[in-house]
């Protein structure tokens, strides 16, 4: 959403809008000129909003459907369209690169739309790349790199050119109802494809194909840990491309670099600027990032929700400290995804030394009776682990003796890792 409104206010356009809390990116877009109101009422509606024929509304799915601001844009007739459709119409007038899957999502977009920058691709990413701290890259509106997002069947609305599929693990089946009508749906997303379709080996849809040390289309080998980066070479249809230095830790992001490789290098960038691009990304804030890293103390703050993905974190963090204890804080996100995976986070959160569980972060859900944190704290085999408030987070941290520190989630976590970044930097403990 807040990619969308960059892309409007740098094309001209006045633009406000509406969001539940205040983040570091509505602190961003009201830096612009943006205006934003967090109270939900249609008294905050600018004027100058209010003549429909001048106004486009947009809206993402996160938002409740008895929001008031949003019943009324929809119930006096403004034109109103979702996130994804409007996206859809930009996608439409540009050759588009589209990056869809269950996980690795806005890292690979990342990756592509840093690859792609050069070239003058406008990107509409789903976190903030490092490399821009922003998350659209501004280009000529020829190209276009986006997520495809799979919730709700958003990405259906894009006309692809070049995609990928990263990942088809079973996710949003509040939406789905199961794993096979998500994987019908990722096809019937590539039957939208006009050009190439490229997927991780072993997904069962047709497209050019892509692994680590596999027969595969795209075949990254030779991987190497040299000075906390990744060295590896490429194996592409044509030709061998050797000593890629990629900055970000985890075999996952080995992928995520690869198959980003593999869509620039189909639409026709050259390997040696691929590879001089790749080597100078910074990654993305909220994946795997790092806010303190000191020889006495090391936190990571990542946007895991799904226990694939605290799976990845976890294999990244025992990669680089294989020695240190590791605490980890987790935030559950949604009610349904806690009932859907609730054995699967069991697992996943198990791995790590020591863990604190905070309460689930609803976003656009009502509670579900018998889901809670107390639910699946009891179904982690771990020694230490605890239940804890937002209150008592930066005390029952500081109560540990662990010297790793993973926060993970993608509700408010994100925010109070702030004041946490904060209490742990001025406590002489620490220094």
């Amino acid at each position: 959403m807040s990619a969308l409104a960059r892309y409007f206010k740098a094309n001209g356009k006045n633009v406000a809008g509406y969001d539940k809390t205040k983040t570091n990116i509505t602190t961003s877009l009201v830096e612009l000129g943006i205006e934003i109101y967090f109270e939900d009422s249609v008294a905050n509606i600018p004027s100058s909003f209010l003549l429909k024929e001048k106004t486009l509304v947009v809206f993402t799915p996160a938002i409740s459907k008895n929001n008031a601001v949003y019943e009324y844009l929809k119930n006096e007739g403004f034109t109103v369209l979702k996130r994804a459709e409007v996206l859809g119409k930009i996608t439409e007038s540009t050759y588009c690169l589209a990056v869809a899957g269950t996980h690795g999502k806005t890292t690979t977009s990342s990756i592509l739309g840093h690859i792609m920058q050069p070239s003058k691709a406008t990107s509409f990413l789903g976190g903030i790349a490092e490399n821009y701290n922003s998350n659209l890259i501004l280009g000529e509106d020829k190209i276009s790199v986006v997520e495809a997002d799979e919730f709700d069947r958003s990405f259906l609305q894009l006309s692809p050119n070049i995609a990928c599929i990263t990942s088809v693990d079973a996710d949003h089946l509040d939406i789905y109802g199961d794993h096979d009508e998500l994987i019908k749906t990722f096809n019937d997303f590539s039957d939208k494809v006009s050009d190439k379709m490229i997927v991780a080996k072993g997904i069962p849809i047709d497209g050019l194909t892509y692994a680590i040390e596999e027969n595969a289309d795209y075949k990254a080998f030779n991987l190497k840990i040299e000075k906390g980066r990744y060295i590896f070479d490429v194996q592409t249809p044509k030709e061998i491309v050797k000593n890629i230095a990629l900055r970000l830790p985890g075999k996952h992001n080995v992928m995520n670099a690869l198959v980003a490789l593999a869509m620039a290098n189909e639409y026709g960038v050259s390997l040696r600027e691929i590879k001089q691009q790749i080597e100078t990304f910074k990654g993305v804030q909220r994946r795997f990032t790092y806010r303190i890293n000191t020889d006495k103390l090391v936190l990571i703050d990542d946007y895991a929700h799904h226990p694939t993905e605290i799976h990845a974190v976890a294999n990244s963090v025992r990669e680089m400290y294989p020695t240190e204890k590791v605490l980890a804080v987790f935030q559950p996100h949604l009610f349904s995804r806690t009932q859907d995976f609730v054995d699967e986070f069991a697992k996943e959160l198990a791995v790590f030394d020591e863990l604190l569980l905070l309460d689930i972060y609803p976003a656009r859900e009502l509670p579900i009776k018998g889901v809670n944190s107390e639910w699946l704290l009891n179904k982690i085999e771990l020694e230490k682990k605890k239940l804890i408030s937002k209150e008592n987070l930066i005390k029952d941290i500081k109560n540990s003796d662990a010297k790793v520190i993973v926060m993970l989630g993608a509700g408010d976590i994100g925010m109070m890792i702030n004041d946490v970044v904060h209490e742990l930097k001025t406590d002489k403990k620490y220094k």
